[in-house]
């Protein structure tokens, strides 16, 4: 057992990969235009692949069967709930894994000199010249693109999730300011679903450029570290993952000044994950390691544990602060109060 463990982890990188071919060749849109179950020689045809590569098709759909990611039937492919979610409305999860498999390869293969090294750079910047992965995709306009579409599409997942497990958050606010909310295409969400609360969208100017302006949204172009938008309610979705500690309280700090002072029930809304949130889901926490990981790697940032959001919170002048009880994966919902 100790050895098949140890072969697993050691191959499992093409389980990423796996998943990137589906979404490339658009193997769940075509099961889907299917349907029903969809034969492999008519999955096959219709992506299209050569006759004499249908053995390699169907030993990854083995895999991914496997996986969950896909069903079998009557001799057919199904899709399930994974594959479904490259198909949701409005979202584009195919690209979350292209961006996720883009960059790996390259810059993992400096991680063990980058441990030996005293260098405070993070393994990006030793695989990349000493640039950050911001300058890296404002260099390469079609990654910075994939970049932005992953984002978008992972933001909108789980902003779907947050309306409707927590709609208790978005009563009594009257305005709402979403603090790195892009081109305000997952803000639209929590707007369409709460038709009297105004939203605005803060983010860097060359990021707003085709951002959503409407009745119901404003654009604001300008830097979170300088000011914030006033508002009732200031939503940072997986924003502080990104930053340091003196960053982070610096932003906190930026958002409790945006508050405004004439309400009573001003609040940060914070979304974020929590390393040691108690869960019985292994899988659930081990996609959290990795993800704090990767964070740690590409841009030297980290995920945290409550006491270190606890401190952080705290050390940005909140008088107190809330988390909801769990009701969405991998992410935890924090209400701060000035």
């Amino acid at each position: 057992m100790e050895l098949t463990g140890f072969i697993h982890q050691s191959i499992s990188y093409m389980s990423s990969w796996a998943l990137r071919f589906v979404a490339e060749l658009g193997i769940a849109n075509h099961i889907k235009a299917y349907g029903g179950p969809m034969p492999l020689h008519e999955l096959a045809r219709s992506i299209p692949i050569p006759p004499e590569k249908d053995l390699t098709l169907e030993s990854l759909m083995g895999l991914l069967v496997h996986q969950r990611v896909f069903a079998k039937c009557e001799g057919g492919y199904l899709l399930t709930p994974i594959s479904e979610i490259m198909l949701n409305e409005g979202s584009n999860m195919g690209a979350y894994v292209r961006f996720a498999t883009e960059l790996s390869p390259e810059q993992l293969l400096f991680t063990s000199k980058w441990f030996k090294e005293t260098s405070k750079s993070t393994v990006f910047q030793l695989a990349h010249n000493g640039k950050q992965a911001w300058e890296v995709m404002k260099e390469k306009p079609e990654l910075g693109n994939l970049a932005n579409e992953a984002m978008s599409s992972h933001s909108k997942e789980f902003v779907r999730i947050l309306v409707a497990r927590y709609p208790e958050i978005f009563e009594r606010i009257n305005n709402l300011v979403d603090v790195g909310g892009g081109t305000g295409s997952t803000v639209k969400i929590i707007a369409d679903s709460f038709p009297d609360l105004r939203c605005t969208v803060l983010d860097l100017p060359h990021v707003i450029d085709n951002a959503l302006n409407n009745d119901s949204i404003s654009v604001v172009g300008g830097d979170m570290f300088d000011k914030i938008p006033p508002g009732d309610a200031i939503l940072l979705k997986t924003v502080l993952h990104d930053w340091s500690d003196e960053d982070c309280v610096r932003i906190l700090k930026k958002c409790k000044e945006a508050i405004d002072s004439t309400i009573n029930n001003g609040k940060v809304i914070v979304v974020e994950m929590v390393l040691d949130a108690e869960t019985d889901d292994s899988k659930e926490t081990e996609t959290k390691l990795i993800y704090n990981l990767c964070l740690l790697f590409f841009l030297g940032s980290k995920e945290r544990t409550k006491k270190q959001w606890h401190d952080l919170i705290l050390c940005a002048g909140y008088s107190d602060y809330k988390i909801y009880p769990a009701r969405m994966p991998l992410y935890s919902v924090f209400e701060l109060y000035p």
